[in-house]
């Protein structure tokens, strides 16, 4: 006896073949069986109607940062609302796991590191999660069992550092015994089912301590080592951040993401690639790594967005502001201070200059302020600015708009919530993107969904996207878009038997309304542990998701089921070699 029929769907099944109805059944965590319509005889436990209703693979994110969030939201909302059943963690060199067994305070470390870099709300961190485990397949364990999404992680590097080194990861060097157990840490978290090797050479990545995280410090011969250890595991894979992700790579980071993979033998992705047409040089120039490791025995995948992800600043909390050069020593000073600083007109012309400088790359995006949307307010002398936009604002005070934002945000003692607008949403940069998606080492993907829970909300990707293509720019057909979400990512990680809907293959599925899939505008929500906030966004258009055979949202809810799995490097992934 089957466990569900859906029938009559719309299949899209993930190959980018064109679409067809057929009923589906789910016996046992599988797709059963695949038949025309009516074609089912076996019984069923359960049934439904999916005339007009489009099913598809469930969606795969690529790079997510979930491994806190897991443990007091096994749902991975809202991204399970959004159709993605699998979920790719442990990136850009950050995991909760090792831990030294000898020094209780490396937790507190990296927590605070987490709060800093990722945007997580610490007490949420320190509430919410157990942090009984030393070992990264203690970590792994702890998840088993409890989670609605299958979840693969990367064992990151600076654990492995701080593991081994101690305080000494931030600023030292590894001897050459340390090197070693370094590399036999990372053997043991490879064995127990890690993804991977994740690292980050990124100046924008600081700890809770301001200085920079451990792998920063790493030299080429550390970093080639480990990536060689990465291809004597199946199913395995490399994922880097450098500097030059951001806006152009140098020649040295080009030199070294190729000798990265090569030496693995396996493919290395990084995020995120930012496609504008007003900066035209930039995507043959990110590219130029794939191109290079491909004769090199290497594959560089990079990661990007297919919507454009709004994400708030402010002048009172940590935010992609305070990464302009010369920024941060101003938004770092205690809030009297910061607010005299920022009210005097020298400082204000320097930070301009500083942000409309070379040296400022992709962040220059950020400062036409102009541009801003006032959010949140909390001032009487600040009623009724809310929706508006700086400029308009500035015009009728008589103000430079910058100088105008900031006393807004002083009227609020920098807590007013700003949103810039988009300064690369021009018919142009949509076309780029739609030509640059079709490249074999352009992946969709990088919603940091996990991270930076009260400033972005990239995790409704796969919806918006999709309503997108259905309904408004149209710039993929449907088929070619489901596939760019399920098959393509399932590809590049080797995950066995998910990615497409075939008979034998697990029940991963996601069942909308193709008139009416998108999602909600994001809005902040209070309900982390700590009554931490985030932002959310509701599902628009999805029917049900189902997670190995079990119905885990139906109508944007959960269902209090948990049938996700841990997925394991060579048990669930198969090796996809380079050479």
């Amino acid at each position: 006896m089957l466990d569900h029929l859906i029938k009559g769907a719309t299949v899209v099944d993930g190959t980018g073949a064109p679409a067809y109805r057929a009923d589906v059944g789910i016996r046992g965590g599988r797709i059963a069986v695949v038949a025309r319509p009516g074609g089912v005889r076996e019984e069923s436990s359960s049934v439904e109607d999916a005339t007009g209703l489009v099913l598809a693979p469930g969606f795969v994110d690529p790079h997510t940062h979930y491994d806190a969030q897991l443990f007091w939201d096994p749902y991975a909302t809202p991204s399970l609302n959004h159709g993605v059943t699998t979920v790719a963690g442990g990136n850009c060199g950050f995991t909760l796991a090792p831990l030294h067994p000898d020094r209780p305070e490396d937790a507190d470390y990296t927590r605070r590191m987490m709060s800093k870099v990722e945007g997580m709300s610490l007490v949420a961190l320190e509430e919410g999660a157990p942090w009984t485990w030393h070992s990264f397949g203690e970590y792994l364990d702890a998840l088993e069992g409890r989670i609605a999404v299958n979840a693969g992680f990367m064992v990151g590097h600076c654990a492995l550092r701080r593991y081994v080194m101690g305080p000494d990861a931030v600023g030292g060097q590894p001897t050459g015994r340390q090197l070693a157990e370094m590399l036999a840490l990372f053997h043991e978290a490879m064995d127990a089912g890690a993804w991977g090797f994740s690292t980050t050479q990124s100046s924008t990545h600081s700890d809770g301590d301001g200085r920079p995280v451990a792998s920063r410090h790493a030299g080429p011969d550390e970093l080639l080592a480990l990536s060689r250890a990465v291809g004597e595991h199946e199913g395995t894979q490399i994922e880097a951040i450098v500097a030059g992700c951001l806006d152009r790579f140098s020649d040295a980071e080009i030199d070294l993401l190729v000798e990265l993979s090569a030496a693995a033998g396996r493919p290395l992705n990084w995020n995120v690639l930012t496609i504008d047409a007003a900066v035209p040089d930039r995507v043959p120039r990110q590219l130029t790594a794939s191109e290079r490791a491909r004769k090199a025995g290497g594959r560089i995948v990079a990661l990007t967005m297919p919507i454009l992800t709004p994400m708030n600043m402010s002048l009172g909390t940590f935010c992609a502001l305070n990464l302009i050069p010369g920024w941060g020593e101003v938004l770092g000073l205690p809030v009297d201070e910061r607010i005299a600083r920022l009210r005097d007109p020298a400082v204000r012309a320097e930070m301009l200059r500083r942000a409309g400088s070379e040296e400022a790359g992709v962040f220059r995006r950020l400062t036409d302020f102009g541009r801003y949307v006032i959010g949140d307010t909390y001032s009487t002398a600040n009623e009724g600015l809310t929706g508006r936009v700086v400029r308009d604002i500035a015009a009728e005070r008589g103000q430079e708009p910058f100088a105008c934002l900031v006393e807004i945000c002083a009227n609020d003692r920098l807590r007013t919530v700003l949103w810039p607008m988009p300064t690369d949403n021009d018919p142009d940069s949509w076309a780029l993107r739609a030509e640059t998606w079709q490249h074999e080492d352009v992946l969709l993907g990088g919603s940091d969904a996990g991270a930076h829970l009260d400033r972005m909300c990239g995790a409704p990707y796969t919806t918006r996207f999709l309503g997108d293509c259905l309904r408004a720019r149209k710039l993929v057909g449907l088929e070619q878009a489901v596939k760019m979400l399920t098959d393509d990512p399932a590809r590049l990680f080797g995950l066995r038997e998910r990615g497409q809907i075939q008979e034998g293959w697990h029940a991963d599925l996601v069942l909308f309304d193709p008139e009416r899939i998108d999602a909600g505008k994001a809005t902040l929500v209070h309900d982390l542990p700590g009554d931490s906030p985030r932002l959310d966004s509701k599902a628009l258009g999805v029917t049900a998701v189902w997670v190995n055979g079990v119905e885990a949202i139906r109508a944007d809810r959960v269902t209090g089921a948990t049938p996700g799995t841990v997925l394991r490097s060579g048990r669930d992934t198969r090796t996809v070699s380079t050479r």
